[in-house]
Formats: C-alpha cells, structure tokens, sequence
C-alpha cells in the first residue's frame, strides 16, 4: 500500500490528505499546529468546505488518515505550506524552507518529494532541492522532485482535486512520471507533464490572467463614472462578444491566490513585469477608492454596516480580503459595523447592527444576504442609502422601500446627479 506524508494541513493540504486517504493511499499528515492534528485524529475538520469532514471522518475510523506535528520517514512527501507575501510584496516561502528542512533528515532513496504550495519561479530547484540535499543524497538520481500546484476553488475543493486538469512539473522525466503515477489515485482530469519552473509559472498565470482582467474592470468602473455611463451594462454588452470574457468590478481582490500571486511573478522579474505590477495596484487602490467614495457621501462620526467582508461570495476565508482593508480605512474616520454570516466574529443579526446606520454597504454578494428584508432594514437604519459594489441588490426594489441605491462604477448622469442630490436631502433633513 502506498503512503503519502502531506505536510500543512489547511485549505490545500487537508483535503488533498482526505483524498488520497479516500482512495487508498495511507496519509500521514504534518501540521505545526498541535490543535489541528489532534483534530483531524478526532475525524473532525479546522476549516469549512464542503463534504470534506464526512471524508476526514471516515479516512480516520478506516485508518487511513492519521495527524502528527512530526515528520517521519515515508516514501512520499508532499509539502502544501502556505506562501504569503511580506509587507513589501515580496514571496514569504518561509514555511517551504522549514517544510524541506523537516525532511530532509529523514529523507531515502527513491523517495519523491512534490511542492504543491504556489512559489516563485525556480523555488523548486533553488531553494527546496538544496535543502534537501543536505540529505546527502542527490536529486533525480536519489530521489525525485516535483511540482504540481493546485488549481481548486473553495467551497468545490473535493470535485476539483479528482476532475481538473493537473500540472506536474518534474526536475526530470522520471520524477514527472512518478507524480503522476502518485496522484492517479484520484485525479480523473488530465495530467500535463513538464518541468517544474513551467508548472510554477502556469499556476502564477493563471490567477495574473485573472488579476490583471479584474484590474481593467475595475479601472473602467472609475472610467465609467467620470463618463458618466454604467459599467455594468458595458461588461453585460462587450462579454456579447464571441470572444471577450470581461470579469466583473468590485472593491477589490482578496484571497491566497490573486492577491498575492501576481507578485511573485514581479519579485522575481521586477523590472519586466510592468503590466501585471500596474493591475495589482490598480486592484490594491480598489478599497481606497470606496473608502473616498463613502467618505465623501458621510460627515464624520456618521455610522456605516458593511454586508459581507470574506474575500469572496459564499467563504468563510477573509485572507487579504479588500473590506477589511476598507473597513480599517473607514474606522479611523467614521463607525463601522461588519455583518457577515459565514464569520463567526461578524455572525450577527442585520437588523440589529444596522440600527441607525447611516449607509448601508454591500461588501460581498453572499447568496445569505438575497434573503434581506428590505422593508424591515428601511425602518431600522438612520437613513436610507445604500452602497452596492457588487450589483448584488435589486435597485428597484431598494428605491421602493425609500432607498437611494448608489452602484459602484455607475457613473449615468442622471442617475448619479439624482442619487447625490437624493443623499444630500436626506443628510440636510438629518442635520
């Protein structure tokens, strides 16, 4: 029976255990956190996703899956660490370094070792591969290297590990081969084989190309509403076109993986990778621009509800996510209530933490919020205007309930002059 050491137990490295544990391969996973694995040897799971804890469950009863905070010796060692970034943008691979550090000593013949955790380009055969040969042993010869990064969405993690298309990038044909052979426990998509500074780069593109997207919708956004047109309507009326895939604006871009990963690719080339450092800043600048926005429609002390502050819809993560930054803009100026029902810190009743607010924000469009009595909101906060950054609210029925409905990135004339003349009724009434 094979046997597979994962080491990081969090969004990635857990179910990737669950995974393989599920499908016959032994998995001992390797977390620096005690509480975590003494979870996980209790079957139950540390983070949210969907079907995971009844895999963990029964991977534990079966004995398949098991948790310590040691590595030990195994066949194969799969390091899924995170790799955040520093406050200057540039790669932290700090829990990769400890990861290889903690096995190369016990590190055998014709072991594999996978990188799965997303890195710069040429982390694997310039920092992991080093490291591990302090084992004495060489690489490709001794024992093989890869790197496969993930490629999964949260809140679909379990469908995506078995069906999406892989990556393996091996430092040579037969660590490839053996990645690959290793991971057809489960993966059914197709497993692309090539070197490893190609597969780091590929999982870098992919969420650049979407960073850099987001970044021209979010500057048309603020076009948008110096021209006074909605973008709205132009990302509904380009994306007609057979071959535009516009993404859609927002306050900003959040997350492990877009927000951090475009800067991988500048730290490593900086005085090339101009277009893609210009779009994070363009996405970075996002909250600060919401945050003008709002201060611009609110005297100072006045107290704002923000709907939502998860990287994104329907997740509990809030890793680099913009409305906490926008939040912490906002506090220093004016009275911040955050609601968001899948944090626990933020789970709280709308109603009441809207209770004389004076503008209501849409940070994040979570399917929960669809179910916002409007009626009800109308009559608890201090005035009735609301801010959506996500098109998520039915402008219609806000109006209808007496709010002035304000859209981020639409910037229509009449529509803008109307909602600011209608704001600045209402806080001339208030005065």
């Amino acid at each position: 029976m094979k046997e597979v050491c994962i080491i990081g137990l969090g969004y990635i490295g857990l179910p990737t255990a669950a995974m393989f544990a599920s499908h016959g391969v032994r998995v001992r996973g390797v977390d620096i956190s005690q509480k975590i694995s003494d979870t996980i040897n209790e079957g139950k799971i540390h983070i949210k996703e969907p079907y995971l804890e009844q895999i963990v469950k029964q991977s534990v009863l079966n004995k398949m899956l098991s948790a310590d905070t040691k590595v030990k010796k195994c066949e194969n060692f799969i390091i899924a660490v995170p790799t955040p970034i520093t406050e200057n943008k540039k790669a932290d691979i700090t829990y990769v370094i400890k990861a290889a550090e903690s096995i190369y000593p016990v590190l055998e013949k014709n072991n594999l070792v996978i990188l799965e955790s997303t890195v710069p380009p040429r982390c694997t055969t310039d920092i992991l591969i080093p490291i591990l040969e302090k084992s004495g042993l060489k690489a490709g010869e001794d024992f093989y290297v890869a790197h496969c990064p993930e490629r999964v969405l949260p809140g679909q993690i379990i469908y995506e590990l078995e069906h999406n298309n892989r990556i393996i990038g091996g430092i040579n044909e037969e660590s490839a081969v053996k990645a690959r052979d290793l991971y057809s426990a489960f993966v059914r998509g197709e497993m692309c084989i090539t070197n490893t500074t190609t597969a780091e780069l590929c999982k870098l593109t992919e969420n650049t190309y979407r960073d850099v997207n987001i970044a021209l919708a979010n500057e048309l956004a603020i076009i948008c509403e110096k021209l006074g047109t909605n973008v709205w309507d132009v990302v509904k009326f380009v994306n007609k076109h057979p071959r535009v895939n516009l993404h859609l604006p927002g306050p900003g871009v959040g997350g492990h993986c877009l927000a951090v990963d475009p800067w991988f690719i500048v730290d490593s080339v900086p005085d090339f990778a101009k277009m893609i450092k210009l779009s994070r800043c363009i996405n970075d600048n996002m909250p600060l621009y919401v945050a003008d926005k709002i201060l611009s429609l609110l005297p100072q002390g006045s107290k704002v509800v923000i709907l939502g502050c998860t990287y994104k819809a329907d997740v509990d993560d809030i890793r680099e996510s913009p409305i906490i930054e926008l939040a912490g803009i906002l506090k220093q100026k004016l009275t911040v209530e955050i609601v968001d029902p899948l944090v626990k810190q933020y789970d709280k009743n709308i109603y009441e933490a809207a209770n004389e607010a004076d503008l209501v924000v849409v940070g994040v469009n979570h399917k929960k919020f669809k179910d916002i009595n409007l009626s009800v909101l109308s009559k608890v906060v201090n005035k009735k205007v609301i801010l959506d950054t996500r098109n998520f609210l039915d402008k219609k029925a806000a109006e209808e309930n007496g709010f002035t409905y304000i859209l981020l990135g639409d910037g229509s004339k009449t529509y803008l002059d109307e909602a600011l003349n209608e704001v600045a009724i209402v806080l001339e009434n208030a005065v």
